[in-house]
């Protein structure tokens, strides 16, 4: 039987005195039991990071055989984008700390943007070949939505430094590489704005690789403070956020202004994110109301709601926004999508705009209550379902109910508490 690794820094692939051929065996079965085992757990002779990385990985359906790149940026239009980006303001730090001393090395440096797309790779020139083999190429979308477990992915998906070694890379393809990456943060928002790589053979997973681009990184990260200090302008534009769960009322944060809206712009907002491509004013009528509203009054609405957020940001011929807009349903969505129910939970404190009758706004609320519910029933935590039963929102869910008290000790006293809330669910739902 595989034992489990042992503990210790969790972010690191190789701890001192690993041997890399008993662990590269010991990784590739457990990824072929991983894979062939249906809705099964990876076993615990893998990382835990690594372990919840795969899950991520297999319930978003990412082929583990090919990494598909559908959404090349290429040649001007690469260009144009990264020449624009904040990561060039760092690119010659990385050069100088990295990417000089890589030719001949079989070593590749990357550098990407806050959503996982590689800018730059660099380095050796035969490793640059065979790298484009598995599309490890600039322009190319590298992250953990995109291709599974992966470090300079991983690390912005987590927010962390990290390490992957050989197979513990969710795709076959990358598993002859192994690689240590690290996020990069704008100094004064604090938001992740890309990822520096290293990316080789097994030497690059041991842990003085990783140090050094954490080094590189905090050089990047003073350099990018040296650049405000002599430039007014931000790294990064605030992003407006708005919030709607929950019983209080709605608000849009804009910078240091915070603006509390009324429910129908709240409902607009909501609607016009969920739809980047844009509504008509006759399908946003519907969606608000299927029968009250008529194309004038949505025009009206909007309107007064271009006076809110600013004429600039709202389009017209569809309605659409012009600028990014997050959104706190969007935020537990994606706490979701990467199985992270306790981040989810954190960032629900109820349902969406809870007063709203627009249909549009009725499926939102229903499709994350019931994924929330699908999550929680899934990951089986009873502390888990312990918060969300004794939430407002959740007192009634008899479903998590049943599931939290099959999780408890029948002689507990807690236990005949929560079989009294079921029972009496049951028979209020049976009358």
């Amino acid at each position: 039987m595989t034992q489990p690794r042992p503990t210790g820094n969790p972010w690191l692939a190789l701890p001192p005195g690993e041997d890399i051929t008993r662990l590269a065996r010991d990784l590739s079965a457990a990824w072929q039991s991983f894979l062939a085992t249906p809705n099964g757990a990876a076993p615990a002779s893998v990382r835990k990071v690594v372990r919840e990385s795969w899950l991520r990985a297999k319930e978003r359906g990412i082929s583990p055989e090919t990494v598909d790149q559908t959404g090349f940026l290429v040649e001007e239009e690469l260009k144009g984008y990264r020449s624009a980006h904040p990561m060039a303001l760092i690119r010659p730090v990385v050069r100088k700390l990295l990417v000089e001393d890589a030719a001949d090395s079989e070593l590749l440096v990357a550098m990407t943007d806050e959503a996982g797309r590689l800018l730059w790779v660099e380095g050796d020139h035969l490793a640059r070949d065979r790298a484009v083999g598995m599309s490890f190429v600039e322009g190319a979308d590298w992250s953990e939505e995109r291709v599974g477990t992966n470090a300079p992915g991983t690390a912005l998906a987590l927010d962390h430094s990290v390490q992957i070694f050989g197979t513990e890379h969710f795709n076959r393809s990358v598993h002859e590489w192994s690689c240590s990456a690290a996020p990069v943060h704008d100094p004064l928002s604090g938001r992740i704005i890309g990822a520096i790589d290293i990316t080789g053979g097994p030497r690059v997973a041991a842990p003085e690789v990783l140090q050094l681009v954490k080094a590189t990184v905090m050089a990047a990260e003073t350099e990018l403070r040296l650049h405000l200090l002599r430039s007014p302008h931000a790294l990064t534009e605030a992003v407006p956020r708005l919030e709607t769960l929950g019983a209080v009322r709605p608000v849009l944060h804009l910078g240091a202004d915070h603006n509390r809206l009324s429910q129908r712009h709240a409902e607009i907002l909501l609607l016009l994110a969920e739809h980047p491509e844009g509504l008509t004013s006759q399908r946003l009528a519907v969606l608000l109301d299927e029968e009250e509203l008529d194309d004038v009054t949505v025009r009206a609405e909007l309107s007064r709601l271009r006076k809110v957020i600013g004429a600039e940001r709202l389009g017209s011929r569809p309605y659409r926004l012009l600028t990014e807009l997050r959104t706190d349903v969007a935020e537990v969505r994606s706490a979701l999508d990467r199985g992270d129910v306790r981040a989810a939970l954190r960032a629900y404190p109820g349902p969406v705009l809870p007063e709203s009758f627009a249909p549009g706004v009725v499926d939102l609320r229903e499709e994350l209550q019931v994924r929330i519910q699908a999550a929680l029933l899934r990951a089986g935590d009873t502390e888990l379902l312990a918060r969300w039963t004794s939430s407002v929102h959740g007192r009634e869910d008899i479903v998590a109910l049943t599931a939290y008290l099959s999780s408890l000790d029948p002689a507990a006293p807690l236990f005949c508490q929560v079989k009294a809330r079921v029972d009496r669910l049951n028979r209020e739902y049976s009358r």
